[in-house]
């Protein structure tokens, strides 16, 4: 493949889950560490009752789409853009969980006319987490050493094993390892560390804008989670007017995840009608 040029789009890495229905096609977009996987299973259950189309994608430096130096949320805006002209989508409803829900509103900030409504899950339009925590994953990641040739139960053993003193939570280190990928009997990841790395102040940011957004947004949050806290309004009234925010009960970060049903649930009361 062509290596991409820092400052414009990358072809994204995309699945498709076919629906019908007259409603614009829902795009699903993960967040860090994360790729498309991460929304196969919401992407089916919303398809069967009845969403429409929906299509997961892998950011860049993400799952199978191409590495870049760059990782802004412009550069990942940009890159969604890019895909929807190629698809011939001119109308899309935009989900995005945390790194994804912050190029979501990107997105629908810079090309209102491209976003029909947006989902924001578990992220505010404000700076979040310290990078330190984040920069502590990226070290621990990229000091993991695995001998070539070994079978794949075996290297993420040992791969868990070696993140455990700095990622302690199990299901974390679980979500980091669905990026250990064999090439050629090496282990490699598949994130682009070194560009995240750099970028870490970028991605933990989010950009200004002026200009609000004059559709519908629904900021989806986990009641145990802090990424959306009431102080956090005030900035989402600003650049979402038409915002309303909600939350699952008993839900953290990763919402779709704790509270699955509860989570459809609320994203098809949200969709227009058919």
């Amino acid at each position: 493949p062509i290596p991409p040029v820092p400052g414009r789009a990358v072809l994204l890495a995309y699945a498709e889950v076919g629906g019908h229905g007259d409603r614009p096609p829902l795009v699903l977009l993960h967040g860090l560490f994360g790729s498309h996987g991460n929304f196969q299973a919401v992407a089916r259950a919303l398809v069967r009752r009845g969403s429409g189309k929906v299509l997961t994608l892998d950011a860049r430096n993400h799952g199978g789409s191409p590495h870049s130096p760059l990782m802004t949320y412009e550069a990942m805006s940009l890159d969604v853009q890019h895909l929807l002209t190629r698809l011939g989508i001119n109308k899309c409803i935009l989900l995005g969980h945390s790194m994804g829900g912050k190029t979501a509103m990107t997105l629908a900030l810079q090309r209102p006319d491209l976003v029909e409504r947006l989902i924001s899950v578990d992220i505010s339009p404000i700076s979040t987490a310290p990078v330190s925590e984040f920069s502590a994953y990226i070290s621990a990641m990229k000091s993991v050493k695995i001998p070539d040739g070994l079978p794949r139960s075996v290297a993420r053993q040992m791969a868990d094993d070696q993140l455990r003193p700095v990622v302690q939570l199990p299901q974390l280190r679980q979500f980091l390892l669905t990026n250990l990928v064999e090439v050629e009997g090496r282990y490699i990841w598949r994130v682009n560390l070194e560009a995240i790395s750099h970028h870490l102040a970028d991605i933990m940011n989010f950009p200004t804008f002026h200009k609000p957004y004059p559709g519908p947004a629904l900021f989806l949050g986990g009641s145990n989670s802090p990424y959306i806290s009431s102080k956090d309004y005030p900035e989402i009234q600003r650049l979402f007017p038409k915002a309303e925010v909600q939350y699952i009960k008993g839900a953290g970060h990763i919402v779709h995840q704790d509270k699955f049903e509860e989570f459809i649930t609320a994203v098809l009361n949200f969709l227009p009608p058919p």
